[in-house]
């Protein structure tokens, strides 16, 4: 229609996490040095997580392996950072979890 003002365009929370072979794929956005270590929602195309822990010595992203491991109830040895060791944007692998259960946890 002619005219029609639409709304924002709605992505699927699913775009956020891939199945693998032995569990998840997390896209995620950090913001170290929050106040508080928390979800914060979308970032795009990515989960964004507020992180209290400064980007210092891996600090940031230890605490987003502990954040994540104690959020989606799994051990830290399961959560591995693949990529953006160095970076705001990180690509997260979490064994032993299925789509489904991640989101039911991370409540998305």
């Amino acid at each position: 229609m002619a005219g029609a003002q639409r709304g924002p365009e709605l992505r699927p929370v699913a775009a956020l996490i891939e199945a693998t072979r032995t569990g998840i794929r997390l896209r995620v956005h950090v913001q170290p040095r929050a106040s508080r270590t928390e979800l914060a929602g979308r970032h795009g195309d990515a989960l964004k997580v507020r992180l209290a822990a400064p980007p210092v010595d891996g600090a940031a992203n230890e605490a987003l392996v502990r954040f994540l491991a104690e959020r989606l109830g799994v051990p830290r040895s399961a959560v591995r950072l693949e990529a953006g060791a160095a970076g705001r944007a990180k690509l997260v692998t979490v064994d032993g979890l299925t789509p489904e259960t991640a989101l039911r946890r991370l409540e998305l």
